[in-house]
């Protein structure tokens, strides 16, 4: 019989035009980003049971990076950060949330693919 190891749930290339930044113009006009995020979670019950009442639903993920994605911040360090504590809190059986939040056009002269946060937060309670 196997036996699973460790599962994960992940959305990836989730696109949002947010108002985030240190410099005013960019909490006027905006700019557009990419998040993806892998959340660390058993879905063994989900497994057997078929019911989505058993593992995270993907929409509701969605939906709470969207809230979060959609209040302006000066910093995607703070964007982040409500994201995990928001998904942790309603979900308490993570173990563990990778995140990536991207800025499509950072302002700062160059022509790029972007500039951005990566975290690795590790539920602890």
């Amino acid at each position: 019989m196997m036996q699973l190891e460790n599962s994960h749930i992940y959305l990836r290339d989730l696109r949002f035009h947010a108002y985030h930044g240190v410099l005013p113009q960019e909490r006027v006009v905006g700019n557009e980003y990419v998040v993806n995020v892998q959340i660390d979670y058993s879905v063994a019950r989900a497994m057997l049971s078929d019911d989505v009442e058993d593992t995270l639903n993907y929409a509701e993920v969605f939906a709470l990076i969207a809230q979060e994605m959609a209040l302006p911040s000066r910093l995607l360090e703070r964007v982040g950060y409500r994201i995990c504590e928001r998904l942790t809190a309603a979900y308490p059986a993570i173990s563990a949330i990778e995140l990536d939040i991207r800025k499509l056009n950072p302002p700062m002269g160059t022509d790029s693919k972007g500039a951005g946060v990566h975290f690795r937060f590790i539920n602890k309670e």
